[in-house]
């Protein structure tokens, strides 16, 4: 059993603190608060966190994103209980924490200790490792949200070919694996050429150069050719994927890297019956992230997790920050908080 008297009185933490004079990221020792819980509040000693593209903007200070000075970024975690004043939940259990707080407006997972209210928090499934809870973190559970969306509104693989977009960052990468390992015809949309061989190995049937697919056209509709699709980017990709929609396709939209505006008409909608569904893996309910979780950690858990994952520290951080603000990189980051995770 973890106990409270295993917190040291100083641990590791990534800070980001904004001013007048810019953005400072500090590496470094955080000291334990001397006081105690507030009720309802668990301390937990977290093992791993992971990178998310909210994440990046939020070690840059961006304003929409880090709602409180000084953060500790990180919006998913995962730990071992070591201090509970939460019913129910008990020193030693292992857990998941995401919120829609957690990371913006509250501190989050870059650090080794982390005290949050009882309510954020899921059991790690016990068919699943703390190591694979954040290979999949936001990113994977973004990607079974928009894959479960996808098949409420009777997308199924015999319906014909899903699109993924942003095909290699990591809602797009995990939702090509969990299309294909379901049975889909995944078609990869991705500006990373260089990334197609491994595209096809995590099962996309086919990829499209992002630039070859973009159509800027006024065109209202385009040749209807996907019967779904999970869209990571926005912009003018997003737009054009609209438009090639079959009859009653459906489309679902977590990001704007590409850009938040839609240059559309409503002709898609009105005369395909379309279907766009937003989707906001911040905003689920605790019920809602336990089925997802435990579908993640089941059924639909797949094997190429390992291919996926790069394992970092957390004083790596701020170079994959770099890079995934410039789109030099692909598949999910794994940050290893504490050294003793396993």
């Amino acid at each position: 059993m973890w106990e409270s008297m295993d917190i040291p009185n100083h641990y590791k933490c990534l800070q980001v603190i904004r001013s007048e004079n810019g953005v400072d990221v500090q590496f470094g020792l955080a000291s334990r608060q001397t006081v105690g819980l507030h009720e309802s509040e668990v301390r937990v000693k977290v093992l791993y966190s992971s990178i998310n593209y909210k994440d990046a903007l939020a070690a840059r200070g961006h304003p929409g994103v880090a709602l409180i000075s000084p953060l500790v970024p990180g919006i998913d975690a995962v730990g071992v209980v070591v201090e509970s004043r939460y019913p129910d939940i008990e020193v030693g259990e292992s857990v998941i924490i995401a919120h829609e707080e957690f990371g913006t407006k509250r501190s989050g997972g870059w650090q080794e200790f982390v005290s949050v209210p009882g309510d954020w928090l899921i059991p790690l499934p016990k068919s699943m490792d703390p190591a694979q809870a954040m290979a999949w973190g936001t990113a994977g559970f973004t990607a079974a949200q928009s894959v479960e969306a996808l098949q409420v509104h009777g997308v199924q693989p015999s319906s014909g070919s899903v699109a993924v977009t942003g095909a290699t960052g990591g809602v797009g990468i995990c939702s090509t694996m969990l299309l294909h390992m379901l049975g889909y015809h995944v078609i990869a949309i991705s500006g990373k050429t260089e990334q197609i061989g491994r595209l096809h190995r995590l099962g996309a049937a086919e990829v499209i150069a992002r630039d070859e697919f973009i159509d800027n056209s006024p065109r209202p509709l385009l040749s209807g050719r996907f019967s779904g699709a999970i869209d990571t980017v926005g912009g003018p990709t997003l737009s054009t994927v609209i438009k090639s929609m079959k009859r009653a396709g459906c489309v679902t939209a977590c990001g704007n890297t590409s850009g938040s505006e839609l240059s559309l008409t409503i002709f898609p909608f009105i005369l395909r019956g379309v279907t766009l569904v937003g989707i906001d893996s911040a905003g689920v309910d605790n019920p809602g992230r336990r089925r997802i979780w435990n579908r993640l950690a089941t059924d639909w858990l797949v094997a190429d997790l390992p291919e996926i994952t790069t394992e970092i520290k957390l004083e790596q951080v701020s170079d994959v920050v770099a890079k995934m603000l410039d789109g030099r990189i692909s598949g999910r980051f794994l940050i290893r908080v504490s050294t003793d995770a396993n």
